[in-house]
């Protein structure tokens, strides 16, 4: 911005040089990209994101079903195969246990859990989320969770995009510095041997 109003405020003084007026329309370039074109990046970013995450949404929620399972016995197990979907405000700790329940088709099933520990007791009944299967799976996405990560994406998709302006607008005026430099020693290199010579023409 100091660029741009300092060009136009100075644009009809002699000593404003065409590359000031360069780098001028360069930073307006790339004012305009960062405040038009980066957040139409993020949007459609996020929007694209979206649509991907909501169709996961709808396909898992159509394949995930809840179910009641109830504890066998604690386990020792590390990983378990599903984490319960039921999270106490308070974040209790977790606790691995053995837990039956019924598929889908109404088939009998067991398998390592993972519950609050407050709740692990034999004979605790849980939710738990399961596949068409009957196989313990985690929660599905909702709706505002994708929203939320939609959102996230087409923010960071638009502080990139803002990134990359200033970068090359940063490297353009660099090679433009560059180029003023270059010329003027070779000004200097065809006037310099003779400035301030009597006889000279200076």
């Amino acid at each position: 911005m100091r660029a741009v109003t300092g060009v136009w405020r100075w644009r009809h003084n002699p000593l404003c040089r065409a590359t000031d007026r360069h780098e001028a329309w360069v930073a307006l370039v790339a004012l305009l990209l960062m405040v038009l074109g980066a957040p139409a990046v993020g949007w459609g970013c996020g929007s694209l994101t979206d649509d991907a995450l909501q169709e996961t949404v709808r396909a898992q929620q159509a394949e995930r079903h809840a179910t009641t399972a109830v504890v066998v016995r604690r386990t020792l197990e590390v990983r378990p195969l599903v984490v319960d979907s039921e999270v106490s405000s308070e974040r209790p700790a977790h606790t691995s246990v053995l837990a039956r329940w019924k598929a889908p088709d109404g088939t009998g099933r067991r398998g390592t859990v993972t519950i609050s520990s407050h709740r692990a007791g034999p004979g605790a009944e849980v939710e738990i989320w399961t596949d068409r299967d009957g196989r313990p799976v985690p929660r599905p996405m909702d709706a505002s969770t994708a929203r939320t990560h939609a959102a996230l994406a087409g923010l960071e998709a638009t502080l990139v995009a803002v990134g990359v302006v200033e970068g090359a607008r940063r490297l353009i005026v660099r090679r433009m510095i560059r180029g003023r430099h270059i010329r003027i020693d070779r000004a200097w290199a065809r006037t310099g041997p003779d400035w301030g010579r009597t006889g000279t023409g200076s």
